[in-house]
């Protein structure tokens, strides 16, 4: 059985939501399912995660509509990590871009090869967190255009067969739109890369 009792977890979520964002922040009864999974995967609860075919050597993919409260929910996964095996950062898909427009493609480097961190003789992963997918535009640099989620992710993609690197992401993007915006190689990727976990459609807007 999960060594684990869920209901105090779920306390501890509320009060570190409440703590970051306010004393208004509350978890739903609707989307605790899904918030279990997440916490199952970030505590690593291998019998939870067995039960909900979850992944542990995977990062997330967590979907769902606009203002259903994505974000803020990886954000809080934050209090799980265990630093000393990785870092985790929470990092938004608009400024992956603009980095992009800022310093080229060195921007692949940053958040492929060098998301390992040197701690005396070992190597601390950056779990990155990409979040909203789909919200960054194609841009330019010096006339070229690139797609620049769509490397980083295929970058990291590499790493995570040759070296385990786990990638998170959030979107409000579903399977055939992510297919349309980057296309099918990135789509199958994101399978491999990623387990699915997602808000169903008509999950409420939180941010009314």
């Amino acid at each position: 059985m999960s060594p684990y009792d869920y209901n105090k977890v779920f306390d501890f979520i509320q009060n570190k939501g409440r703590q970051d964002f306010g004393k208004n922040f509350s978890l739903k009864d609707e989307d605790k399912p899904i918030i279990k999974k997440l916490a199952a995967y970030f505590l690593k609860d291998t019998y939870t995660c067995a039960r909900e075919k979850i992944h542990l050597q995977k990062g997330i993919l967590l979907t769902g509509p606009v203002g259903c409260g994505k974000t803020s929910l990886m954000h809080l996964m934050k209090y799980f990590s265990n630093h000393q095996q990785a870092i985790y950062i929470l990092k938004s898909c608009r400024e992956v871009s603009f980095e992009f427009i800022k310093d080229g493609y060195e921007v692949m480097n940053r958040y492929g090869r060098n998301s390992f961190a040197k701690s005396g003789q070992a190597e601390i992963p950056r779990n990155y967190c990409f979040d909203d997918l789909g919200t960054e535009n194609n841009l330019k640099y010096f006339g070229n255009e690139c797609n620049v989620m769509a490397e980083v992710l295929l970058t990291r993609y590499d790493l995570f067969i040759t070296r385990k690197l786990i990638t998170h992401i959030t979107t409000n993007l579903a399977a055939g739109e992510i297919e349309k915006m980057y296309g099918n190689r990135l789509r199958s990727r994101i399978r491999e890369l990623c387990n699915l976990i997602a808000f169903p459609s008509h999950a409420s807007d939180k941010r009314r």
